[in-house]
């Protein structure tokens, strides 16, 4: 069977227009990262920007850097940023808490829009952190709502008069399978129903088009694709359709209309700001910032290319190389249907990526057989994918995988 070579490989990072970007982002050497889609690669940028921060902004204007550095206003000027990348208009995206919460700020939003009817619909895919936060507002609220799971596409024959919500994530975390935003948005808004993506897999590795869907509203985390960090700050939309119409449940001081006023009874901010809660981290906004001015400087509609020539690539030679060895591909092969990741099937697939990660070939594993690899084209390129492999048919074809020591599960996996 014929396959690429390595040269042919090296050839085409040589006439990739997103090659250079590589050499804007800190990768160790000897290493393969193809876990983007879990925690982006730092760039280069990033550590002295939080020197200055540390010792220029809080270490020399102290607490004056609230005003003279920009702090108050982070949250509203990155999700400005944001909304350039994720087709959202400035004044629709503020960056805040993490996911799970914006999550539960906007659910409760969009049920409180929808009064009289009592379903909220998923997939059992979904990543579980957004059915978690379901589960909990719905327990909050009493009985009058519930949650039911429809899996993959069957959820649009699902959705009815009855639905108030349709929580989805773009790119489902495990499989890499891509919904499409616009049909289902639409046939939700078709029966009154309201809609939050979950774009934790999406924002900064394709071109999305909140408004041109018209999207009532969206989540998303920073270290991912956006690259920023650890534990980043996530953000949220909101169309500004649907900005004036709710008082949000966490109503802390940030979200008032008049922070600094202290005054007693809650008054939301007009707009997007009364989507914020507690005060900003100001430290990890620094290097969310960072991660989101490079990604800027990218074509997306290039980015969304390269992704899909490289998980190509992969699954072509995987296929090509690995056969044999028991791996079944978990990530759609059509285009419109795939992420920025690639997904194989194994029941040995924890121990399978621990021996990857020691010859310095980085993914990840989720439960309870997913082999996870992903693409992130500003510093992955086409050799990458060829060395990935390589390493791939050593460790399957020499068994090491089988090793003890690979067999001990981590609590991060």
């Amino acid at each position: 069977m014929s396959f690429p070579t390595r040269a042919d490989c090296a050839a085409r990072d040589a006439a990739d227009p997103l090659f250079p970007f590589r050499q804007r982002f800190h990768l160790p050497p000897g290493v393969i990262y193809l876990d983007g889609n879990s925690l982006g690669a730092m760039p280069v940028s990033t550590p002295a920007r939080l020197q200055a921060a540390i010792e220029q902004e809080w270490g020399h204007e102290l607490i004056r850097g609230w005003n003279s550095a920009g702090w108050y206003t982070m949250p509203r000027r990155i999700g400005d940023k944001i909304a350039r990348l994720i087709g959202a208009n400035p004044g629709e995206i503020v960056v805040a808490d993490s996911t799970s919460i914006n999550l539960f700020k906007v659910l409760s939003a969009a049920l409180r829009l929808r009064p009289g009817r009592r379903i909220l619909r998923s997939e059992p895919e979904n990543f579980p952190t957004d059915l978690y936060m379901a589960q909990g507002l719905i327990a909050l609220l009493g009985d009058q709502h519930v949650l039911e799971l429809h899996p993959g596409d069957s959820i649009i024959d699902a959705i009815d008069e009855e639905t108030a919500v349709v929580m989805l994530t773009q790119v489902n975390y495990r499989t890499g399978y891509r919904y499409d935003m616009a049909s289902i948005t639409r046939c939700a808004h078709a029966t009154g129903a309201l809609v939050i993506w979950d774009l934790a897999h999406s924002a900064g590795a394709m071109p999305v088009d909140l408004n041109g869907c018209e999207v009532d509203f969206a989540v998303g985390c920073g270290y991912k694709y956006l690259n920023g960090g650890p534990g980043a700050p996530a953000f949220v939309f909101v169309a500004e359709r649907h900005q004036a119409q709710f008082i949000q449940p966490l109503s802390g001081w940030m979200g008032h209309a008049q922070p600094f006023a202290f005054d007693t009874q809650y008054t939301p901010a007009e707009g997007i700001a009364r989507y914020l809660c507690g005060t900003q981290p100001v430290l990890s906004m620094t290097a969310l910032e960072c991660g989101i001015d490079l990604l800027l400087e990218a074509d997306l509609e290039q980015v969304r290319a390269k992704s899909l020539a490289l998980s190509d690539l992969f699954i072509e030679l995987v296929e090509a190389r690995c056969a044999g060895h028991g791996l079944e591909l978990a990530t759609p092969r059509e285009h419109d249907h795939r992420g920025s990741q690639v997904c194989w099937r194994h029941p040995a697939g924890y121990a399978m990526i621990q021996a990857l990660i020691a010859r310095g070939v980085i993914g990840d594993f989720r439960a309870p057989d997913i082999l996870r690899f992903g693409f992130t084209p500003l510093y992955v390129g086409f050799a990458d994918v060829w060395d990935a492999v390589d390493t791939l048919v050593t460790v399957l074809e020499t068994g090491e995988w089988r090793d003890p020591a690979y067999q001990q599960w981590a609590a991060v996996t």
